[in-house]
């Protein structure tokens, strides 16, 4: 039998990276540190679990690159996304789930793995020996995030990630809100009800952009000076980039007809989207913040349906770190100073659940052949996992390196003209092209393997 592959880090990258390596018959033991240690974010110790959105984003694999990795992920036998579709949840286009089933599937897959063994320990320094993969995410716990800092030779990059809030179903007034997915998107009537929209009058609109920009916010500490993602601004960030940006965003009223005053247009809709299969509990789309909770009740009290709502979950930030994988990391994703560690998921600079559970995939299948032997073929560029993971070994200018979510900027161009009226015909290029050497990079390490 192969040595032992460790794993730091049970979230979305150190569960996929487990479940990859033991399936290629490589032992795993997953070092996870809560229910242990706490964090800001996290509410269980379950494996896997979703402390933002309950969103893969969208499932369209012809015409997005986020849906062109769930496909890829499919195909090479991903366990996040096979939960993922077990506990699926209506949402229009994209794949949303029933959080807390989905993790409690990933943490009894994992554990009952004859292969894996889950140890409840926090990790506090860069192992010296042995074979592992760091998948700590955005909550690195301080001890290991200074050891990696040490060892990079620089302090660890950082940014700010924020959390929507979460509303009980029963305390929303369903006679002024109403459910419809934006331009009636789902096949099926559940699905076209996975939303629901509170409208806003122009006076409302500005009287809560107003009282949101006023609102007491969470501080940052001395020093720390870091940015936000642009892909989990806080709402009232985007607030202060204009009055307009909220209703060109999140807020924006356009697909929608409200059943109450159908003649009506809305000037700005506050979405909501189902967040458990019971339909008890809904957050707020696009509504991160950093507002302090008090401020948060009396503002978003402001919006018309939610005026008596109850939270589940208010809104919240927390420093998010990740390192500068380019010039760190080798493009097997092996720390460059000690290559018997490589690293996977958020703390390598992608962004979103699906592409750290990718960057997981992937780091648990080269350590996996690796260990036992194996020839390694690099993934190609062509496809969303090979994009993905060159711009974070080296495709990315390292000076200005940030978290990045996976995009057809980061793919080799297709030759297809005619500008924005041919977008679908390239992005459908783009697909194919992945699809087919996807296929067989899977078939060529079968091979190997």
């Amino acid at each position: 039998m192969a040595e032992k592959l460790h794993i730091i880090g049970g979230g979305m990258a150190g569960s996929e990276a487990a479940w990859q390596a033991a399936q290629l018959g490589v032992p795993v033991v997953i070092h996870e540190m809560r229910p242990k240690v706490a964090t800001f974010a996290h509410r269980t110790g379950s494996l896997a679990e979703m402390v933002c959105s309950n969103s893969f984003r969208s499932d369209d694999s012809e015409q997005n690159a986020v849906g062109l990795l769930h496909w890829e992920m499919r195909a090479a036998g991903g366990l996040i996304m096979e939960m993922a579709d077990a506990h699926r949840l209506p949402a229009g286009g994209a794949l949303a789930v029933d959080r807390d089933p989905f993790a409690e599937a990933v943490t009894a897959r994992l554990r009952a793995h004859p292969l894996i063994s889950v140890v409840d320990e926090e990790v506090t320094a860069l192992p010296e020996s042995g074979h592992w993969i760091v998948a700590t995410g955005p909550l690195t716990g301080s001890g290991l995030a200074q050891s990696i800092a040490a060892e990079a030779g620089q302090d660890s990059l950082a940014f700010f990630d924020a959390i929507a809030p979460i509303v009980h179903y029963d305390s929303i007034d369903m006679d002024t809100a109403w459910m419809q997915s934006r331009y009636d998107k789902g096949e099926t009537e559940e699905e076209r009800t996975a939303y629901i929209n509170c409208p806003m009058t122009k006076d409302q609109y500005e009287a809560f952009i107003d009282a949101m920009l006023a609102a007491e916010k969470t501080e940052f500490k001395p020093g720390e000076t870091a940015g936000y993602f642009d892909g989990c601004l806080p709402i009232e960030v985007m607030a202060e980039r204009g009055r307009e940006t909220l209703r060109f965003g999140p807020m924006k009223p356009v697909g929608l007809t409200n059943p109450h005053n159908p003649t009506e247009k809305a000037y700005a809709v506050v979405q909501l989207r189902r967040d458990n299969a019971l339909g008890t509990l809904y957050n707020i789309v696009g509504f991160q913040t950093k507002m302090k909770y008090g401020a948060q009740k009396s503002v978003f009290a402001m919006i018309p349906g939610l005026q008596d709502a109850s939270f589940a979950r208010l809104g919240g930030i927390h420093r998010n770190t990740f390192i500068n994988s380019p010039t760190l990391l080798d493009d097997q994703m092996r720390l460059k100073s000690k290559p018997h560690i490589r690293f996977a998921g958020q703390i390598t600079g992608v962004e979103g659940y699906v592409e750290s559970a990718a960057m997981g995939m992937l780091a648990g299948r080269l350590a996996a052949a690796e260990l036992q032997g194996h020839g390694l073929a690099s993934v190609p560029q062509t496809t969303a996992m090979g994009a993905l993971v060159t711009h974070i070994t080296g495709g990315a200018d390292a000076k200005t390196f940030q978290p990045m979510n996976v995009n057809f900027g980061l793919f080799p161009p297709v030759d297809a003209k005619g500008g924005r009226k041919r977008r679908a015909l390239r992005y459908k290029m783009y697909t194919d092209r992945a699809k087919a050497d996807w296929h067989d990079w899977l078939g060529m390490r079968a091979a190997a393997e």
